[in-house]
């Protein structure tokens, strides 16, 4: 048995919070030690191997480690400094999930059209489904905008003050080509679109052909300016005769959160592009789903009038720049016709990995990436 006196005066010292300062103090010093040894080991690693043998070593952590409490392998990429591509791509069932929303939409359409009602005037109520894995599947669209060859619906996101927003529209004086590559030429962006601060591309993986990209725009006054760090990926299929861009935020170890800008960390985007025709033909329909939280202290009426008149403004300037594309008067890279990435040696066994494994596989066909 313990003596009473001694114990006594343990559990005092306990209950006036020795025993949590002392228990405090020692997870501090774990902490603190093993943050300095996974800095000595990023270290060495960084004096030893190149840029992609590191991306491809914390690649093999991630997957052996994902899962595990602590997210051991999410702090060793930060303090190693790169992005983990494993994580962070863009998947084809991504892609596939925006053509399918597309597809719904246009049977829609066919049952209006079937019933004497113009064409391209789909409405999607209820028929359209939320995305996979969501509650918000019961959620309906509810009409904003409704023009000729513009529609805009909006729709509450479920445990947020934000909404989402879906965009059809048609336009008959612009080629598909024309209008997708004007949307994925940086260079050309900064021109025709005044609010651009930055917009560059940060990274590019060589095996999907997903890139990051850091954009910075101006925001209405008296707002801060907003940053986006984004991955992109892209995708045409020319048998079924259709094309998609969806881009979603990340976190990229090189570009850190700025006191200058506000960080928009919640933000996607999925554009799909239909041909009436070919992809250098005038005339194609298109479907844009769009949310993101632009961190503002405003109600949501406000924020939704914004975003509801901000983004016809936004397509209508992305129409011009296109029409100026079209009549030669600046030259745009044509992403479509592009030569995929040069592929690096260890890169280029991971790509040809990832092809054998993904064979046979259902996913669209795609024809070059940036």
């Amino acid at each position: 048995m313990f003596p009473r006196r001694p114990l006594a005066a343990w559990l005092a010292r306990a209950r006036g919070g020795g025993l949590l300062r002392l228990l405090a103090n020692q997870c501090r010093f774990v902490t603190g030690l093993r943050v300095r040894r996974a800095q000595q080991i990023a270290q060495l690693y960084g004096r030893l191997y190149s840029e992609n043998s590191r991306c491809v070593l914390l690649g093999r952590l991630w997957r052996r480690l994902r899962g595990r409490p602590g997210h051991a392998s999410a702090l060793m990429a930060a303090l190693a400094g790169v992005f983990v591509w494993d994580e962070e791509r863009i998947q084809e069932e991504e892609l596939q999930r925006s053509i399918n929303e597309m597809k719904r939409l246009e049977e829609v359409s066919s049952i209006f059209q079937s019933s004497g009602v113009e064409h391209h005037t789909p409405e999607p109520k209820s028929q359209i489904e939320g995305p996979e894995g969501s509650e918000d599947g019961a959620q309906q669209w509810e009409m904003v905008m409704d023009k000729r060859h513009f529609k805009l619906w909006r729709r509450p996101i479920v445990g947020t003050h934000l909404y989402q927003y879906r965009v059809f529209g048609t336009y008959t004086d612009v080629t598909p080509r024309q209008f997708f590559n004007v949307q994925l030429d940086t260079e050309y962006r900064k021109k025709w679109d005044a609010l651009v601060i930055k917009l560059e591309v940060i990274e590019r993986d060589a095996v999907s052909g997903s890139e990051v990209l850091h954009w910075v725009t101006h925001f209405p006054y008296p707002m801060y300016s907003r940053d986006y760090v984004y991955v992109r990926r892209y995708s045409v299929d020319q048998e079924n005769n259709v094309m998609v861009l969806v881009s979603r935020a990340v976190e990229h170890p090189s570009v850190p959160e700025s006191p200058e800008f506000v960080r928009v960390r919640s933000y996607e985007s999925q554009m799909v592009i239909r041909p009436h025709k070919s992809f250098d033909e005038n005339g194609f329909d298109y479907l844009l789903t769009y949310s993101d939280n632009p961190q503002t202290v405003f109600p949501r009426y406000c924020v939704s009038w914004m975003v509801s008149s901000g983004m016809p403004d936004f397509l209508e300037k992305l129409h011009t720049a296109t029409l100026k594309a079209k009549n030669m008067e600046i030259k745009v890279k044509d992403y479509i016709s592009a030569k995929p990435l040069e592929v690096s040696g260890e890169a280029k066994g991971t790509a040809q990995a990832s092809e054998r494994k993904n064979e046979g596989s259902c996913g669209p066909a795609r024809i070059e990436y940036a």
